[in-house]
């Protein structure tokens, strides 16, 4: 507990340094991309995170035409929080979503992506790309299928 008050001191002293309107720990507070970068590159407050979920989903079989909704659910399982910079898609045809703020240790929280299936008949395998301050690697790569029938 005595680390986790000590790095939220040293997080909100150097997010003071930046802005002082800017507290980069605050649980609710949305964080700008510049806070997500810096981040990203301060190894100092790395974290660890746990996926709750298979990082892979079987969404098994939908008709074309339909936006399907894949949820990957993990945990700040570290000591500092847990800043998700960027989650992006592999195509078009899915769009991730991701928090916005600071996940604090222990906490919980969701990364969901929606595929939608026009003009995707066939199996499809698609992968969704997070990048938080995390180790041992900061990149973290989701993927599901899902076959789009007639």
């Amino acid at each position: 507990m005595k680390n986790i008050f000590i790095a939220l001191i040293a997080i909100t002293g150097l997010a003071a340094c930046q802005n002082a309107d800017t507290k980069a720990t605050d649980p609710g507070k949305k964080l700008t991309q510049e806070e997500k970068d810096k981040a990203i590159k301060d190894s100092a407050n790395f974290t660890s995170i746990q996926w709750l979920d298979s990082a892979f989903q079987d969404l098994g079989k939908v008709k074309e035409g339909r936006v399907v909704e894949v949820s990957y659910r993990f945990k700040n399982a570290g000591n500092h929080p847990l800043i998700i910079s960027d989650v992006t898609a592999g195509c078009g045809c899915t769009t991730p979503d991701k928090p916005q703020a600071p996940i604090m240790p222990g906490e919980e929280s969701m990364i969901k992506a929606k595929f939608d299936s026009k003009g995707r008949v066939g199996e499809n395998q698609k992968s969704v790309y997070v990048t938080a301050n995390t180790v041992p690697m900061n990149n973290h790569t989701l993927s599901f299928r899902v076959e789009v029938t007639n």
